[in-house]
């Protein structure tokens, strides 16, 4: 069924499929219609066997879904921002915990000074947290990847919080043409979720306990381990979900114009307009291609290494800083293509919601093709200033 409707609905409408026990979330922009939807689906009686909690704050909607998921339920929120920072202390214990928590974040500037426009930089503090994390370019993918997150994260070779990152404002409030999936696809696709460790008094288990020297470090390798084997478990599931609906995103990464000399890498809905303008500059001669990163933890290495390592030129555009160094993503790909011989253009743009237009991101790229850009990282698209503190 194709209608058409805004990203947060795109959102809403595929939790409500896949039959989640306790959502529970507290609203910030521009979460907050995610949660409204769902809100309103609960109260109309469309969220059979499900209960919805409003929380008094980020911080007690994660707790009260590290209880909800450690029962054996299936559980959903969403988030973004300084909402997501204050969730922080709970996900890192999820992720130890090896709950399959989903969430939507729909990214977000951090403060201060305060903004509500999206960048990158929300998601990023939370990228050695143990939680998958997958970007969506548009709504139908977004819409899409909600079943595929649950059935990843539930794998029992898995157990890990799955984060779904969509750009805010620029997808959660756009319209959009979505086709809308039917109950019957999303139920055979995603089985019941059945954990095989809940808690219960049937069967006493602990979580979480107190771990000496002797023990912890043995947690963290299988946490590493499981996000490994994540790998092939998503690469399966993404294939599985292009048979069952038709439409193909790729796999961890999705390429354009594979094997060309310059070739951009970006993630999150700026990859649209750069699908424009790299097929634009193409029909002027440019020998350039894009790689859309999907899969942003387990970070990809050999997908990488496979696209990207016959480039002579790689331009990175990345909408985060890793202050006192450079762009995140930029670093993981330069330590994936150690070695390699190939030139990096590395630039922080977007920050705040600063606009990339075409003819911005066009004018980068042929800049680098035409050398007046020597390697290295920059920030590009701010306004010369003078720092009022030294």
């Amino acid at each position: 069924m194709k209608k058409v409707v805004r990203g947060f609905y795109a959102v809403a409408y595929s939790v409500k499929l896949c039959r989640p026990s306790v959502i529970c979330a507290y609203p910030i922009t521009p979460q907050t219609e995610i949660v409204e939807n769902l809100a309103q689906m609960y109260a109309d009686g469309e969220l059979e066997n499900c209960e919805y909690i409003t929380a008094e704050s980020e911080f007690g909607a994660a707790s009260i879904l590290v209880g909800a998921s450690a029962a054996g339920a299936r559980v959903f929120t969403a988030t973004c921002s300084q909402g997501l920072i204050l969730m922080s202390e709970i996900l890192f214990n999820a992720a130890g915990l090896r709950l399959p928590i989903v969430l939507v974040n729909t990214n977000r500037a951090l403060s201060a000074p305060l903004s509500i426009w999206n960048d990158h930089q929300d998601f990023m503090v939370l990228r050695d947290a143990g939680i998958i994390q997958v970007h969506v370019e548009n709504n139908q993918e977004v819409h899409d990847m909600i079943p595929q997150a649950y059935k990843i994260a539930e794998d029992k070779k898995v157990l890990l919080p799955f984060m779904i990152c969509m750009d805010g404002f620029k997808l959660t409030h756009a319209y959009e043409p979505i086709d809308l999936l039917e109950q019957e696809t999303v139920d055979s696709f995603l089985p019941p979720y059945k954990p095989e460790y809940y808690l219960t008094t049937k069967k006493p288990i602990a979580m979480g306990c107190y771990a000496p020297p002797p023990f912890y470090m043995e947690f963290r390798v299988a946490m590493q381990n499981a996000m490994l084997r994540a790998k092939e478990i998503m690469r399966k599931v993404f294939r599985e979900w292009a048979e069952v609906s038709g439409r193909d995103w790729g796999e961890h990464l999705a390429v354009d114009y594979p094997n060309s000399r310059i070739m951009v890498v970006a993630m999150g809905s700026i990859v649209a307009p750069l699908r424009k303008v790299v097929k634009e500059l193409r029909s002027e001669g440019l020998d350039v291609g894009l790689v859309k990163i999907r899969t942003y933890r387990p970070f990809p290495v050999e997908d990488v290494q496979k696209e990207l390592g016959s480039s002579e030129k790689i331009i990175v555009l990345d909408r985060s800083v890793s202050f006192g160094y450079e762009g995140p993503l930029s670093i993981d790909l330069k330590a994936a293509l150690f070695g390699r011989s190939v030139e990096f253009y590395s630039y922080i743009v977007g920050l705040g919601g600063r606009d990339t237009s075409k003819d911005f991101l066009a004018s980068i790229i042929r800049n680098v093709a035409h050398n007046k850009e020597k390697p290295g990282w920059a920030f590009k698209g701010y306004k010369e200033f003078e720092e009022v503190i030294p």
